[in-house]
């Protein structure tokens, strides 16, 4: 923030240029906050359906995670709601995993696209059998489960990673911070509790 102030003051500006300054950085700083991904949401299994306001969570979950990131904002992803067999089928040919899991996420690994065009991100997939059973085998509510798991996609477009211990570490420590922003307990605390 001392930069931003630095750089709205003039070597001759008074106390009254100072604090205009200030508040100018700050208003830039809390609209910088503001800008979130574009999150385009596809049902794509009428499981979905049952579950009230899930777009909205998810757009929020997403928002929550690119502020806390340094993700560029203007950015678009997709968020795709299927079914077990999907998802399987999914894992089964990008990750050579017979089997069906929660969460997949496929960074786009773009280049910045051109000035004012927003950068694909790249895709989430949720399989809402998985996620269903996961939420009620660790006692949790079904929307604080998805929260996590839209989480955890996007930081994986974002470039985290949880390969080695040290990164899975850093990764679980910035999940339970968004996580604590959007008012959802620690899910690892809570898996280790069980």
């Amino acid at each position: 923030m001392r930069s931003l102030r630095l750089a709205w003051r003039s070597p001759r500006a008074g106390k009254e240029d100072d604090i205009r300054g200030t508040q100018t950085a700050r208003t830039i700083a809390r609209a910088a906050a503001r800008v979130r991904p574009a999150v385009d949401i596809v049902i794509a299994s009428p499981l979905w359906t049952a579950q009230r306001s899930v777009k909205t969570l998810l757009r929020r979950a997403i928002g929550e995670a690119a502020s806390a990131t340094s993700t560029a904002a203007v950015g678009e992803l997709a968020i795709v709601l299927t079914d077990d067999a999907a998802i399987r089928a999914l894992n089964r040919d990008w990750r050579g995993k017979d089997a069906a899991t929660n969460v997949l996420s496929f960074p786009a690994h773009e280049p910045r696209g051109a000035r004012g065009i927003p950068r694909l991100l790249g895709d989430i997939v949720i399989a809402y059998e998985t996620t269903e059973r996961e939420a009620h085998a660790e006692h949790k509510p079904f929307a604080h489960h998805l929260t996590h798991l839209a989480v955890h996609g996007f930081l994986h477009l974002a470039g985290y990673d949880h390969a080695a211990d040290e990164e899975a570490a850093a990764m679980e420590r910035l999940e339970t911070a968004i996580l604590a922003r959007l008012d959802v307990p620690d899910p690892y605390v809570a898996r280790s509790a069980i």
